[in-house]
């Protein structure tokens, strides 16, 4: 399949996704459980990756500032601006592309091949909406939320690093946490998130959907999933970031 062909059925899969969806309560009770399952769950792996990440920036920043003459607490703004702009937004979302990705395109890829999706189809049920858009609206919901909760963590593990490790003390770190907070910055990674949590679902459901053969090619459609996905981000972290901060 070609780089247009597939872009042609990703379009396709996208107009019968929000074509005729299913009613309200449904979509709310499955909407309910693809927050817990793609959202709740996936605060652990968010927890212990921001964790480390403010860890590892502190250390790095104070270590290039040894030998400079600049005040200790840009530690601390050098952490909250990396979190903020980049770390909590992009890179979390790429690690979230490969376990919600893959887990979606699983998840849905086993329905084809296993023909409940077909049973789906037969009973008058859109499943292309069913299976794809609660997912979609519940990653576009709480990817924020996972974005805010991964800045906040990270900054802790800033301050863990440089306290217990001696490199800066806590009210050094906060006063560069407080040091020239632009809140646009904040709002313009939220909303990037909200771009990020559409692509992760939709392209797994995507692939998923269209998986054909056996078990096989469910693995193989996890894959390109999650590497498609993950290099639709990085673009649209780029197109995103020429826009809104342009």
């Amino acid at each position: 399949m070609t780089f247009f062909s597939e872009i042609g059925n990703y379009s396709v899969f996208l107009a019968k996704v929000f074509n005729k969806p299913e009613r309200k309560r449904i979509l709310f009770k499955e909407f309910k459980e693809e927050l817990i399952k793609l959202g709740i769950n996936s605060i652990p792996i968010v927890i212990i990756i921001s964790l480390f990440i403010g860890a590892v920036i502190t250390i790095q920043t104070a270590y290039n500032m040894k030998a400079r003459l600049v005040p200790l607490y840009l530690i601390g703004y050098l952490v909250r601006e990396s979190m903020i702009l980049e770390f909590s937004s992009t890179i979390v979302s790429l690690i979230l592309a490969g376990k919600i990705g893959s887990n979606i395109a699983s998840e849905i890829g086993s329905m084809r091949i296993s023909e409940q999706i077909d049973a789906l189809e037969i009973m008058g049920v859109n499943s292309a909406s069913y299976l794809a858009l609660p997912k979609i609206i519940a990653a576009m919901v709480f990817n924020p939320i996972l974005y805010v909760f991964s800045v906040f963590i990270g900054v802790i593990g800033g301050i863990m690093a440089g306290s217990l490790g001696g490199l800066i003390s806590v009210t050094s770190f906060i006063e560069g946490l407080q040091f020239h907070v632009h809140l646009y910055y904040i709002a313009y990674s939220m909303i990037k998130t909200v771009f990020f949590g559409f692509i992760i679902t939709s392209i797994a459901a995507f692939y998923g959907y269209n998986v054909s053969g056996g078990a096989l090619n469910v693995g193989k459609a996890s894959t390109k999933a999650v590497v498609n996905s993950s290099v639709a981000i990085l673009i649209m972290n780029l197109i995103l970031t020429q826009l809104i901060l342009n």
